[in-house]
């Protein structure tokens, strides 16, 4: 189901998942089946998402960012890609985070670019992710330990 006040600009979206009111979709970003994308969403061109992938309201997806199969993100989780922004000046390559499968991440989390969140590892609410998550790890906390 894709939300008639959606805007989903990408044909790469899987059977069975859904997509809420608000949500804006690029056109190379590619979403798995039994996914929901809940309303208030972001999803950029360079976005590969899994199946069965919650992703709540608020959160915005960066090119760069790797979401595997089974993977929940919490509402207003803030993904980052680039360690020195500065407006109109964009680095060569984005650096790749991923969020391997069946994490979970609580809501307002920060995470910084490049960082690998292991398998079954979770990452309570509020937490700043500044490096690699072991997988099977539950870690919490500014910086998250």
């Amino acid at each position: 189901m894709i939300h008639p006040l959606s805007d989903c600009q990408s044909l790469n979206i899987g059977k069975n998942t859904n997509i809420w009111q608000y949500v804006v979709i690029l056109p190379n970003a590619q979403i798995g089946e039994n996914c929901n994308i809940c309303s208030h969403c972001f999803i950029e061109n360079d976005v590969i998402i899994g199946n069965n992938v919650t992703v709540k309201c608020g959160v915005q997806i960066w090119d760069g960012i790797e979401i595997e199969d089974n993977v929940f993100i919490g509402p207003n989780v803030t993904f980052t890609n680039d360690k020195y922004p500065r407006s109109k000046q964009y680095p060569e390559k984005f650096l790749r985070t991923k969020i391997c499968k069946g994490a979970s991440i609580g809501a307002n989390t920060t995470i910084c670019p490049g960082v690998v969140i292991g398998e079954k590892a979770m990452v309570g609410a509020g937490s700043v992710v500044t490096k690699d998550i072991p997988a099977n790890t539950l870690v919490k906390g500014n910086p998250a330990r």
